[in-house]
């Protein structure tokens, strides 16, 4: 049964609590990129330094000048791999993650390549750690594109969305890969039984729509991989109409900062309306746990980051103003993303030949696709 059968209120720490390390689990290594975010290395490191423990071991990767000194007297499972380079937010991606080999970016893309990392967290470059990873990690065999996929904090409980921003275009195939990964994404990494899947467009109906959403509304309904619910539209994410909501890059990043600009733009309001009088005050006062629970609920540090679905390791994007909490649990993402069932589910699912219309040609630096 889906989630949104209950109206219970659901915490971001339910959703992450399954992330947090069981007995009998391995330890798991996870690469995490200090330059990255307006907060590095700083909040880097102390986000590091709450969650590493003997399940969990972080490899700081970034300037050992800059790393050092805040460690103090070191972490029995903290360890640091130099990294001088660092690639800007201006940059553009695909030439930054061929060229800036000793970046702290490519170099920990590198140790998960090579095997001395099983995930990569980083708060930087966006487009450069999704390039860097297609380039260096690779898609899972099958796996068109690669999505970002994000945890969209609602009420009465939060859902995955992607693609929140890898490809600003899609074609159907791809979105029905989208709800593939995302659906996997809800039941492995958030915990949702049975995950339902709705398709972002302008109206309910089959036939609204671009084309490349039509024809991916008809594939997903024909699909028996897939929960699917049908189209939603952009009232009904909110309003948490289904689990896992399914949209190309380009719209999947405008609705996302368009609903965590209008979430802070009502708090703030919200603020200012309790602070008008004293009476309003006093109902604050008389609210306050009930609004610190909606604070927490729409916050996207609760979740750190979002993940990058369909490559051969867990690839978390850290939110770029992270502080040490977002960190902290960017990494505890990477880590739930090794020990769950997200890589093999993905895998199972989409393996080899997945559409008859387009196959993927491996260039040796790059995947290309190419239509038959």
């Amino acid at each position: 049964m889906s989630v949104t059968s209950s109206p219970r209120y659901t915490t971001p720490h339910e959703v992450t609590a399954s992330w947090i390390a069981r007995e009998g689990e391995g330890a798991v290594r996870v690469a995490v990129d200090t330059a990255g975010g307006d907060h590095a290395p700083n909040a880097v490191v102390d986000g590091a330094l709450r969650v590493a423990d003997a399940h969990l071991h972080v490899v700081l990767v970034g300037d050992e000048a800059l790393i050092s000194p805040l460690l103090g007297g070191g972490h029995p499972h903290v360890s640091v791999i130099h990294a001088p380079d660092v690639i800007g937010y201006r940059e553009e991606a695909a030439h930054a993650a061929r060229n800036r080999t000793e970046s702290s970016i490519v170099v920990g893309l590198r140790l998960v390549r090579d095997g001395e990392a099983d995930a990569f967290v980083s708060a930087g470059n966006t487009g450069a750690v999704v390039a860097g990873s297609v380039l260096h990690v690779r898609r899972i065999k099958g796996v068109l594109r690669p999505a970002i996929c994000t945890i969209m904090p609602c009420m009465p409980a939060p859902i995955a969305f992607l693609d929140a921003g890898a490809n600003a275009e899609c074609r159907p195939e791809h979105l029905l890969q989208f709800a593939v990964m995302g659906q996997a994404f809800a039941s492995e990494v958030m915990g949702l039984p049975e995950p339902q899947v709705g398709l972002l467009s302008i109206g309910e109906e089959p036939t609204k729509g671009t084309p490349e959403v039509i024809d991916a509304h008809r594939l997903m309904a024909a699909d028996e991989r897939v929960r699917f619910y049908g189209n939603v539209e952009g009232r009904d994410i909110m309003n948490r109409v289904v689990d896992v909501v399914v949209a190309d890059g380009f719209t999947g990043n405008v609705a996302l900062k368009t609903i965590e600009g209008s979430a802070r733009a009502i708090l703030s309001a919200l603020r200012a309306t309790i602070d008008t009088s004293a009476a309003t005050k006093v109902g604050g006062l008389l609210l306050r746990r009930d609004l610190l629970r909606l604070k927490a609920a729409l916050d996207p540090e609760e979740y750190g980051g979002a993940l990058l679905v369909g490559m051969n390791a867990p690839i978390v994007i850290a939110h770029g103003n992270s502080k040490a909490a977002g960190i902290a649990n960017a990494i505890r993402q990477g880590r739930r993303g090794v020990v769950s069932d997200l890589q093999p589910t993905i895998t199972r699912e989409l393996g080899p030949a997945f559409s008859p219309r387009t196959h993927c040609v491996d260039s040796g630096e790059t995947h290309l696709e190419v239509d038959r």
